[in-house]
């Protein structure tokens, strides 16, 4: 029997769950997390796979049919592979990604592929050895430039998102954008966000998606729109000839969010109807006190019906009041 459809108080589908399964990581970009890391959840504090497969059983059937895995780094968290083939015997579950930085992720290509993983999302913001270093503090361009080479190798749809720094990376938007000519690859590029564990560092930006585009017209004058299909967070282009295409997401701008069909779990359990929320809903708590399933719906019901129109209003409503502190590596990419 096909699952029934569940919509927000806003009449858009929840069909796509971004589930963190960690908050670790093994690189330390700067606009991630500050330099001496952030301080990491006790393992009893994470949910167990355990735990995540009844919650994804759960909200399928209320037609989530799209679960993306990210961390933290999810390939620093063991058994990982083991996961996501209990995700792949979900009656319902259509397609499984994965976001990853690549630094240890090239061992499971092969496996990924025999699991049927939709696409992978590979974390590069640069194609520049020595900047690569810079802004990750970890010298490790060589291993994911395996993992990019094998991903292709392996004919995986590929994704590769660069979030655009001003003064830190906006010269490798031409490099990048060029990769598409000879790699069947989507390069995305992202609008800056305040998710660095310390705080915005401005109250404009500079790098919008506009002014990323109209770098790449520059150079790439033929660059055409493409279809951005439904639900979309990228703004999608393609230079004829090549085998690529490029994107550009207004994570900062907002500007995707009527839309918007995305859920998340963090690492620590916690229920995000928005990226710019700070927790709508504790639901490790409530699987730990003994929920049942019927009461896990409802809670999540209960969250969908309060959802807020956009990041902006979820930015307003945020509990504590404070400005956007926390780090990306416990929200989940």
């Amino acid at each position: 029997m096909a699952a029934e459809q569940i919509y927000d108080n806003h009449g858009r589908p929840i069909s796509y769950l971004r589930i963190a399964v960690t908050d670790r990581c093994n690189l330390r970009c700067f606009y991630c997390m500050p330099e001496e890391g952030i301080k990491y959840l006790p393992r009893k504090e994470l949910l167990t796979y355990e735990e995540l497969e009844r919650l994804v059983k759960i909200l399928v059937n209320m037609g989530v049919s799209k679960v993306r895995i990210t961390g933290g780094e999810p390939f620093v968290r063991q058994d990982l592979m083991k996961f996501l083939w209990k995700l792949r015997a979900i009656d319902g579950l259509k397609d499984i990604a994965i976001t990853t930085n690549g630094v240890l992720t090239k061992p499971y290509i092969t496996e990924l592929r025999e699991l049927g993983v939709s696409s992978i999302n590979l974390s590069l913001d640069t194609i520049d050895r020595d900047q690569f270093k810079l802004i990750t503090r970890r010298d490790e361009f060589d291993a994911v430039m395996e993992t990019f080479d094998l991903i292709v190798e392996h004919g995986i749809p590929l994704k590769v998102n660069a979030v655009i720094m001003d003064g830190k990376n906006t010269k490798d938007i031409l490099p990048m954008t060029a990769l598409t000519q000879h790699y069947p690859v989507s390069i995305r590029f992202i609008e800056e966000m305040p998710f660095n564990g310390e705080g915005a560092k401005y109250q404009r930006l500079t790098w919008t998606f506009t002014k990323i585009i109209d770098t790449i017209k520059e150079k790439y004058p033929n660059l055409t729109k493409i279809d951005d299909g439904d639900n979309s967070t990228s703004y999608n282009y393609h230079i004829p000839g090549f085998k690529g295409d490029v994107g550009v997401i207004a994570a900062f701008s907002r500007t995707f969010c009527g839309s918007c069909n995305r859920i998340r779990l963090t690492a620590q359990g916690t229920l995000k109807t928005c990226l710019y929320d700070d927790g709508v809903l504790d639901i490790k708590s409530l699987i730990r006190q003994g929920a049942d399933d019927k009461a896990l719906k409802a809670a999540f019901l209960s969250a969908f019906n309060r959802r807020p129109k956009d990041g902006f209003e979820a930015e307003q409503n945020r509990q504590n009041q404070n400005p956007i502190s926390e780090s990306m590596s416990t929200i989940g990419g």
